[in-house]
């Protein structure tokens, strides 16, 4: 293992959430490697000082006083049981709308968080071994067909070389226990994988998350689900999903 590889999974591997084979690779190349093994170190250190409790600071009471001194005081109004019951009916009902928004919205999280980090693991393979391609070409016409049999779809490849984004090939992977399809572009010398599925298992709309230093874009278009991952900046991977969307139109 380089340093080079090593340094992608320092972070994976400090979180516990690397598998056992490439978590052994890590600890003998830290063993041998000062470098690394400093990173790692660094890492540690940090991730134990940001835990402190003395880094949390709650608000003085002083503040609270300040805020509802902002605003004017509510003006007493006459009820009856009529009123109380409306009332007390308006808030049940938004008390329930409110919870089962928030039950979706935490449901769509947790769903886009496993995601992204099937996503983050897949990626970290294709850059393992030489698993990043199963189909060597930049020709968008040999990287479709090449994925007739293999996946339930036909996923949409072009190519953006001229917007700054390379097709390089695809190749067969696996997000969510599922085959999908993942076509894989350069920017510079950064590799972005676009994974491609039928179903739900992306969710819907569009998120952009950071995980373990790689940007996740998730969005759906045309009854496809894509998910692009890369350590681009989000501008430029926000820039790509803008880019291919447009090509596939």
């Amino acid at each position: 293992m380089t340093c080079n590889e090593a340094e992608i999974l320092l972070h994976a591997f400090l979180d516990g959430e690397l598998d056992a084979g490439h978590a052994r690779e890590i600890e003998g190349h830290v063993a041998t490697c000062p470098r690394c093994a400093a990173a790692l170190r660094v890492y540690g250190e940090l991730r134990a000082a940001m835990s402190r409790s003395d880094l949390r600071y709650v608000a003085p009471d002083s503040l609270r006083a300040r805020i509802n001194g902002m605003f004017p005081a509510a003006t007493p109004r006459a009820s009856n049981r009529w009123t109380l019951f409306n009332s007390f009916m308006l808030g049940s009902a938004l008390s329930a709308t409110a919870a089962a928004s928030l039950m979706f919205a935490v449901v769509r999280s947790d769903q886009d968080q496993m995601i992204a980090g099937e996503l983050v693991s897949a990626h970290l393979r294709s850059l393992q071994a030489e698993r990043l391609i199963d189909v060597h070409t930049s020709d968008q016409h040999t990287v479709r067909p090449w994925f007739n049999g293999k996946v339930d779809i036909a996923p949409p490849v072009v190519d953006l070389a001229a917007q700054g984004f390379t097709l390089v090939g695809g190749r067969l992977d696996f997000i969510d226990g599922r085959a999908v399809a993942a076509i894989v572009y350069r920017r510079g010398g950064h590799v972005i994988n676009l994974f491609v599925t039928q179903g739900s298992s992306f969710g819907r709309g569009s998120t952009l998350k950071t995980m373990h230093g790689f940007n996740v874009k998730l969005w759906s278009e045309q009854g496809l689900y894509f998910g692009a991952i890369s350590d681009i900046n989000a501008d430029e991977l926000q820039e790509f999903e803008e880019k291919f969307e447009a090509a596939t139109r």
